[in-house]
């Protein structure tokens, strides 16, 4: 795994545009930055494919073992949610997608740091964006991508019915992912429908979600965390289960961090995760301290010798934390990647990857191209 510094193509900013990738920077620079790229061998690419393969899997065995045991607290589930989430689990509703988070320098196996298993981002920029860049500045190498092939053919199972497509008003990310999304729907010969999550009406009449036109909302894909949909005006309602929503209610038990300790108890010392526990006795004052529910990066501190030496800041904390061993991130001269597989369907697809300066990977990250050969 190398990291090359590259000349950015000049006209960048409008290429990424054109492709939806409309929030390319920020206040302090560039969030898109093709100045760098990293180079991966097959080796490398096979580990991190199989690392996520593997995980999804004993994500789904933990999350089993939360719902036999009835470790809610442990992940901080709020009781109304818990009829919901079982059923779902039972009926093994429909799952789309989720990004695995891994520190990897493509020697040692991955490990785990967390996984977005209900609302991940940095999808345009990993399907798409990175996907012209190489065509544009490598076109004879290759690239671990091939989320966007495989969301169309996830769609195409719900082909000929509606789907709409949810999320907050004015953020600019997320409204373009969903774009995104929509359009790879559509592809799959889905009608696909917009409404944002502050649009969504409870019809009381007809028992049923409806859009702005009055129109029955029956499946919805929402970029919307559920743990926020259970503090919603209209939350009573989730629990009789009018919508099919994409992610189903059962991924709030894979998206939760407290998730990890679980992992760890049932899986010790596997290769592709980090010790963690719902304490920080264990770690011996070195460790990671992340709330269950942050997102982000947010609240999350780093810890060492006892001594916190860094720290973000946010809002999130109430639900509890979880303590997870220090990860060995590599660092390419004061950069430090972090290796986003997306998980599409139920198998590997694809890799982003975001760098940081600082230890903590957080919303100032740069989403940096790769490709292999």
């Amino acid at each position: 795994m190398q990291r090359h510094r590259c000349h950015p193509r000049p006209d960048w900013k409008e290429k990424v545009e054109s492709i939806g990738l409309t929030y390319h920077s920020h206040e302090h620079g560039p969030y898109w930055d093709e100045s760098a790229c990293y180079e991966l061998d097959a080796r490398e690419v096979s580990a991190l494919e199989s690392a996520a393969n593997t995980l999804h899997h004993l994500c789904i065995a933990a999350a089993e073992a939360v719902i036999e045991r009835k470790w809610w607290d442990r992940l901080g589930i709020p009781s109304a949610a818990i009829p919901a989430i079982t059923r779902s689990w039972e009926r093994d509703d429909f799952s789309l997608f989720g990004r695995f988070d891994f520190a990897f320098d493509g020697h040692t196996p991955p490990k785990l740091l967390e996984y977005n298993a209900d609302t991940p981002t940095a999808l345009v920029e990993a399907a798409v964006a990175q996907w012209f860049w190489l065509q544009d500045t490598r076109p004879d190498a290759d690239q671990f991508n091939s989320i966007h092939e495989r969301l169309i053919e996830a769609w195409r199972r719900f082909a000929g019915t509606t789907i709409h497509f949810s999320g907050v008003k004015e953020h600019a990310e997320d409204e373009q992912t969903i774009l995104y999304l929509r359009d790879t729907c559509t592809q799959a010969g889905v009608e696909a429908l917009a409404v944002h999550i502050e649009d969504l009406g409870w019809d009381a009449r007809q028992k049923c979600f409806v859009d702005l036109d009055l129109r029955r909302v029956t499946r919805c894909f929402k970029l919307y965390p559920w743990e926020w949909l259970w503090h919603e005006e209209f939350a009573p309602h989730l629990a009789r289960e009018p919508v099919q929503f994409i992610e189903p209610t059962w991924k709030m038990l894979l998206s939760n961090k407290g998730l990890l300790p679980v992992l760890w108890e049932l899986f010790p010392g596997h290769p592709n995760l980090l010790p963690a526990f719902d304490s920080a006795a264990p770690l011996g004052g070195h460790f990671i301290r992340k709330p269950k529910l942050s997102r982000e990066g947010s609240n999350v501190a780093l810890v060492e010798s006892g001594i916190v030496v860094e720290e973000t800041g946010g809002d999130y904390g109430a639900e509890g934390h979880v303590f997870q061993a220090l990860a060995p991130v590599p660092d390419f001269d004061g950069h430090r990647p972090v290796c986003g597989v997306w998980v599409v369907d139920h198998e590997a697809a694809g890799l982003g990857i975001r760098e940081d300066t600082r230890r903590i990977t957080g919303n100032l990250s740069r989403f940096v191209p790769h490709f292999f050969r």
